[in-house]
């Protein structure tokens, strides 16, 4: 059981490497004139290529505060936790009891997850996730924070993952469910 707990995980950081490297071909392929013009050179504000984070760090959570809160036993306490990633990473392992809604980055994706959060009365406890690449250039969780922040959720949280699921959850040690 353990080998094939093994290969699967190896399986999966194949797959958030072949996602990363898509993140860093797209990042790289940007046009020319949208980049700094010199090695070296400070892009003005036009040309960043990074975007302002829309939380705060009361709006974010470790890994292992999640689990902590996941495994409360109030119930009334637990999170509701949303992938807001891409589906084959989904399948491949996720926080358990995370519901899947398509990357935020897309509108499919972002329609669903507003279509789940209508379903949610607006004081729950919602943790937001994507881990598909190094968390500065996810371009999943902004979108998707926004829109629920919009929408008027106020205990709206981020799951901090740097690197990406694999690394700071997976190789963590932390239960991960696969499939739907």
């Amino acid at each position: 059981m353990r080998s094939g707990r093994n290969k699967n995980l190896k399986l999966l950081l194949v797959a958030f490497g072949l996602v990363e490297a898509v993140v860093m071909i797209a990042v790289a392929a940007k046009p020319f004139h949208t980049r700094a013009s010199a090695p070296g050179a400070k892009p003005d504000a036009s040309q960043e290529q990074t975007q302002a984070d829309p939380w705060t760090a009361a709006g974010t959570m470790t890994p292992g505060d999640l689990v902590k809160e996941l495994n409360d036993s109030d119930a009334a306490k637990r999170p509701v936790v949303a992938c807001v990633g891409f589906k084959f990473l989904y399948d491949g392992g996720h926080v358990p009891g995370a519901s899947y809604h398509g990357p935020a980055s897309k509108d499919e994706g972002l329609a669903d997850l507003k279509a789940w959060a209508k379903t949610l009365p607006k004081s729950s406890n919602v943790v937001l996730y994507c881990g598909c690449c190094p968390m500065v250039r996810c371009p999943n969780l902004r979108p998707a924070f926004a829109a629920l922040h919009d929408e008027g959720f106020a205990r709206l949280r981020v799951l901090l993952l740097p690197t990406n699921f694999a690394t700071d959850w997976a190789e963590k040690g932390y239960a991960v469910e696969k499939g739907k």
